[in-house]
């Protein structure tokens, strides 16, 4: 009953939100991000791993956004790190992590469904208490974008 509250709520927010981020669906995933504010990290991390032209692409795709503050929850140096150059290809892993293809809305999660992410590993999405997708929460679900949808995640997910 909680969880089904929870996800009411969420989405009812989702809708409420989606206009405000995505002005109708009329912007794609980044120009969506760009819009919210609070993924500048995310997006300088997608430009360093040279994924912007991708998340601006025809998609449909699924994106468990972290936000700045998910980000700077991370090991003082990490984010300074993974814009390195020479470190590209651990970014490009942990951010295709967190995309899936196709557009996967809040209704079509199930408690303790695997999902593939573009980085070619499973994120879990758990239902118990929340939304959770692997260990972070979504603290907003369904932000339509023209090529797909942004879930906002509190924590950076890391693959294994």
């Amino acid at each position: 009953m909680i969880r089904k509250t929870f996800l009411a709520a969420t989405t009812a927010l989702a809708f409420a939100a989606t206009s405000a981020f995505a002005g109708g669906h009329s912007m794609d995933i980044v120009d969506t991000a760009k819009e919210a504010g609070t993924f500048e990290t995310l997006l300088a991390a997608a430009t360093a791993a040279g994924l912007v032209d991708t998340l601006k692409g025809d998609g449909p795709l699924t994106v468990f956004a972290p936000t700045d503050a998910a980000f700077a929850a991370l090991p003082e140096g990490t984010v300074e790190t993974l814009l390195m150059p020479e470190n590209k290809d651990q970014l490009v892993s942990i951010l295709t992590y967190h995309v899936v293809a196709g557009k996967v809305m809040s209704t079509d999660l199930s408690d303790d469904m695997m999902a593939k992410t573009v980085q070619g590993t499973d994120i879990m999405i758990d239902l118990d208490n929340g939304v959770m997708v692997n260990d972070a929460s979504v603290v907003t679900a369904d932000i339509e974008a023209s090529n797909g949808v942004i879930h906002v995640i509190d924590k950076v997910i890391m693959p294994k």
